[in-house]
């Protein structure tokens, strides 16, 4: 990852010192750990973990070994203060592996983090490395040819971050992968799709706010949602996230989808 995207995450991170002041939760963190299913996981990263979130309720609701990887110190620090194992190594420097022999791990979470990177080939490769067979990989990242982005885009003329208004996600972003991009990269390097999850608006910070100024547009906009996640395929929605199987079976698969 860059080192002006290191300081941009710094910068948006200050004067939050505690998991109740970040004002960014999302769904993707409140599905977990309900998308691990039965799949009954002993150890686990979360790569860039950012002030553990999805790590948190992983901690409180799942038995298993959890380690979290940021190279924020303020996220690192969130972190700590809640007791949570934590790791700080680059996972986009092509020449240092990922400090973990082979097989370490039964499953991989990567949320929102492939889009930041310069060496994703890197970072693939070396989740199949430390991933032990069979493992899985749960990764996400926005899907730009999504209906709220390809809509946003034809209507407004706008590119898909402001520069303005959105300073992180319009500098940060060095990739922009659609939902069949990141399924034709990931598979390519050893893994063979699983599942899909999409998750219903119910706790994002801007759901909520929607829903304490009006809950009829709230309703309308969750059931909107989930008419659309149930009638569409998951590649016009925003933000799937792709639960992969480090496999070298290269037969097609049954891919469920799963609306959380």
């Amino acid at each position: 990852m860059r080192n002006d995207a290191i300081e941009l995450e710094e910068s948006r991170l200050q004067g939050i010192e505690k998991i109740e002041d970040y004002p960014w939760f999302k769904d993707r963190h409140r599905v977990f750990p309900s998308i691990f299913e039965n799949r009954r996981h002993t150890r686990i990263i979360d790569t860039s973990a950012g002030v553990g979130c999805v790590a948190k309720r992983i901690k409180d609701k799942y038995p298993v070994e959890l380690i979290c990887n940021d190279i924020s110190p303020t996220c690192i620090k969130i972190m700590k203060s809640m007791g949570l194992t934590t790791v700080s190594f680059d996972l986009d420097d092509k020449n240092k592996p990922f400090p973990f022999h082979d097989g370490f791990f039964d499953a991989v979470i990567s949320l929102v983090t492939i889009e930041h990177l310069m060496e994703p080939n890197h970072f693939l490769c070396e989740i199949n490395r430390i991933l032990e067979n069979d493992g899985y990989l749960y990764i996400s990242t926005p899907n730009y040819a999504s209906l709220n982005y390809v809509l946003s885009l034809v209507f407004t003329g706008k590119s898909f971050h402001d520069p303005i208004k959105d300073p992180y996600e319009f500098y940060a972003h060095v990739r922009y992968f659609t939902y069949k991009t990141l399924l034709e990269l990931v598979s390519s390097l050893g893994f063979v799709l699983d599942s899909v999850y999409i998750a219903l608006p119910e706790m994002n910070t801007q759901y909520r706010d929607l829903l304490s100024r009006s809950r009829g547009r709230a309703f309308i906009n969750r059931y909107g949602r989930w008419l659309m996640y149930h009638l569409l395929s998951p590649r016009w929605t925003a933000e799937p996230i792709l639960c992969f199987q480090k496999s070298s079976d290269r037969l097609d698969r049954k891919v469920r989808k799963v609306i959380l």
